[in-house]
């Protein structure tokens, strides 16, 4: 296992920031591309929970764009094998416009032959432990 290979370690990051940009941008389309097209592909919201990349997608068409939000820390890290397998963890907290609340997001990213992929996807806000 190879830990942050970078160049992979560096696609990772363009990845990453290109979906920041199509998320505060309100572009669907580039948000579609970069999650994987199956119905093993979930995203777990504040609000919501969505099995599938139709489920996601549809999600998208209807929401009207995402609140704005300033990021905080980020961590990304790939683990890939001799052979060309890829995967890497995507994980940032973030803070929505006009407020402190944190945000956090996780997610899980596979590397297929058309490019870095979301496959899982997690985002909540801090609240109460209890």
């Amino acid at each position: 296992m190879i830990l942050n290979d970078p160049t992979l370690l560096a696609e990772m990051q363009a990845a990453f920031a290109e979906y920041e940009r199509a998320l505060m941008a309100d572009d669907v389309p580039a948000m579609d591309a970069l999650f994987h097209d199956a119905p093993t592909t979930n995203r777990f919201g504040v609000g919501e929970v969505l099995w599938g990349a139709e489920a996601i997608r549809a999600f998208r068409k209807g929401r009207g764009g995402s609140p704005q939000r300033r990021l905080g820390h980020l961590a990304i890290t790939t683990y890939s094998t001799p052979d060309g397998a890829a995967f890497a963890t995507a994980d940032v907290e973030f803070f929505r416009e006009n407020s402190e609340r944190r945000g956090r997001q996780s997610q899980a990213w596979v590397k297929f032959a058309d490019g870095w992929k979301v496959v899982s996807a997690h985002v909540s806000l801090e609240g109460n432990s209890h």
